[in-house]
């Protein structure tokens, strides 16, 4: 059984590798390649964290795996993770657990390659400007996932502690540097906003963190961070404006995100204006964008066919480079 760290992963497996596994996982899920019960979610019983368990069969891959992700924001105080994560591969052929990988940075990964598939499918090619709301530990890897699929010449971090965007500008200013990006702290959501052409939300929020009506004709926009029914980034009225929106796994967001289920509630969006997965888009099967002024949408809540798919191909540069610990159990 291999272990693999978070220094490992990284030394061998790059934001291009984990944005073409996540394609490859929308694919297998969109050919119905794969078996995702949804999330079984459970809370502490003092509700100040929550345990989350994700199973997924791959067929192709003919692996089993299983991601064991937490949400305990109280571990920011303490120098730890708020999402620490595990993930254990499964061979499909034994049933032997054949690795074991850090999660935590695993997700970080694949949660951002969502974005970055997303911004190159369906952002207009010569976008320059993204927005970026949100500094925990998932804004590193979603700012290095736009700046890997567009050439971007400035990236606007908001959150709703100025300090932590301080802090994150200044700690992630040389990955800024190597993509000739421009790094500028927002001062509130309207200057993130104002004529950007990408957006990306990966907060915790339970309303949505911009104004929908400043958003410029022919921006496109990730929703990230959201994953319950109570939470909520995305404004109602910038649903209602785009021509194009679609999901990473259709099942999992109408039964989890908040951005769709509260305003399926009120009545004012509906399913149907789901264009379709992220795997169909990529297949062909449907229309993206249909011109440079059309606003596009795309939300996830994350599904465990992403972390099986990604724990694979990182497992498979590691055995090639001979990176990780052999262990026999």
């Amino acid at each position: 059984m291999l272990l693999l760290s978070r220094e490992q992963i990284l030394s061998i497996f790059t934001m291009r590798d984990a944005i073409e596994a996540d394609k490859k996982a929308f694919v297998l899920h969109t050919e119905g390649r794969a078996k995702v019960p949804l999330r079984i979610n459970l809370d502490t019983e003092d509700k100040s964290g929550q345990c989350m368990f994700m199973p997924a069969y791959v067929g192709g891959l003919n692996m089993a795996g299983i991601k064991i992700v937490s949400f305990f924001p109280g571990n920011a105080a303490k120098s730890i993770p708020v999402v620490p994560a595990t993930v254990a591969l499964i061979d499909g052929t034994t049933g032997l657990v054949t690795a074991i990988v850090e999660g935590t940075t695993l997700t970080q990964l694949r949660t951002a390659a969502i974005a970055g598939a997303a911004t190159e499918l369906l952002s207009n090619p010569d976008s320059k400007i993204a927005a970026l709301f949100g500094t925990g530990g998932q804004a590193s890897a979603q700012l290095e996932a736009l700046m890997t699929v567009r050439s971007l010449k400035e990236v606007r971090i908001f959150d709703v502690d100025p300090e932590r965007v301080r802090k994150f500008v200044m700690s992630n200013q040389s990955l800024a540097d190597r993509f000739g990006t421009t790094l500028v702290e927002a001062k509130n959501s309207d200057q993130a906003v104002d004529g950007a052409d990408v957006i990306t939300t990966v907060t915790t929020s339970s309303k949505p963190v911009f104004d929908g009506n400043r958003i410029k004709p022919g921006c496109h926009i990730n929703g990230i961070g959201s994953y319950t029914p109570a939470m909520r980034e995305i404004p109602a009225d910038i649903l209602q404006r785009a021509g194009r929106i679609f999901v990473d796994n259709r099942e999992a967001v109408l039964a989890e995100a908040g951005d769709f289920i509260i305003p399926m509630g009120e009545g004012i969006f509906s399913p149907d204006k789901i264009a379709g997965e992220l795997g169909e888009l990529i297949l062909g099967r449907v229309t993206g964008r249909t011109s440079a002024d059309e606003i596009t949408v795309m939300k996830t809540v994350g599904f465990a066919t992403l972390d099986v798919v990604t724990a694979a191909a990182i497992v498979e540069k590691a055995r090639a480079a001979g990176v990780g610990t052999e262990v026999a159990l």
